[in-house]
């Protein structure tokens, strides 16, 4: 006789969100991008794609009410949530000990800002998140320079703002995101996600974007010296390299002797090139003429 397969753990739907709200006396705010998930399959979607294996701790900003924390808690070996709301903050622990009670020892709480983050209780090897529209990029950007541990994630934002993290040379919509995220990763658009999975649900789409860390390229220029080159193409992005890259060069004429001895056209834009491109042009400010 088989086994009957055991039934998945409960995870909130939009009554239990709004009567956990209701408890500790909150509404979303738009200041902190609030927008909570009330759909469980939403979350068993998210945490599928995530691909996350049971051996691994998974970092989780702004977690919220817990929607996305009991899924992932059902997945990882454990879970660190950055929170900055010092309501939620409190009530999350009394959450996950309620809904998850075998699991709370394997969950980790920290209340602070995830931009002012720089140490965390376990190492992350994931990061998994419903990122606030405002500050998704920045957030994204940072975890990945402090937290080294972290090899892969997936991340939810704003639909236009997964476009951007994701896009290639040549797109329309690529950009200082695009450049910046693949200093660090392989960025890649994993769905789209409806409007009324949410409470309140917010007026546009929101879109996943799955990413695998990767070696930066090979330079001797710093991270530093290779984003100023990467802010100053796209402060202009409709001049070309030689023009937009002449206040960074201090001139024009030394601007295409970088983007000469980069091996990248001078009249080229900078939508048009990739992040090892960018590397060697700030390399070539850094050599003698």
């Amino acid at each position: 006789m088989t086994e009957p397969i055991p039934a998945p753990a409960p995870l909130f739907g939009a009554s239990d969100i709004r009567r956990l709200a209701e408890e500790i006396g909150i509404r979303p705010t738009k200041t902190l991008g609030q927008n909570f998930v009330i759909d469980g399959n939403t979350i068993r979607r998210i945490v599928a794609a995530a691909d996350v294996g049971p051996d691994e701790t998974v970092l989780e900003v702004g977690p919220g009410l817990g929607s996305l924390t009991l899924g992932l808690l059902d997945a990882a070996a454990s879970v660190v949530a950055v929170e900055i709301d010092p309501v939620l903050a409190a009530k999350l622990p009394a959450t996950v000990k309620e809904w998850r009670p075998s699991a709370a020892a394997r969950f980790h709480l920290v209340h602070a800002d995830a931009m002012k983050v720089t140490e965390l209780p376990v190492q992350p090897t994931a990061l998994v998140a419903n990122l606030p529209y405002n500050v998704a990029v920045p957030v994204v950007l940072h975890l990945l320079q402090h937290f080294p541990s972290l090899q892969h994630g997936l991340v939810m934002v704003q639909d236009e703002v997964a476009d951007r993290l994701a896009a290639g040379p040549g797109s329309k919509t690529y950009g200082v995101p695009s450049v910046k995220a693949a200093w660090y990763s392989q960025m890649r658009k994993a769905g789209v996600i409806g409007m009324n999975v949410f409470w309140p649900a917010p007026k546009i789409h929101s879109g996943l974007v799955a990413f695998t860390r990767r070696e930066p390229p090979a330079t001797t220029a710093t991270r530093e010296q290779v984003f100023a080159v990467v802010d100053a193409a796209f402060a202009q992005r409709r001049k070309t390299l030689r023009a937009a890259l002449a206040g960074w060069a201090g001139g024009a004429p030394e601007a295409e002797r970088c983007l000469v001895a980069a091996g990248v056209d001078p009249t080229a834009r900078g939508e048009v090139i990739d992040i090892r491109a960018f590397a060697r042009i700030a390399e070539a400010k850094q050599a003698p003429a």
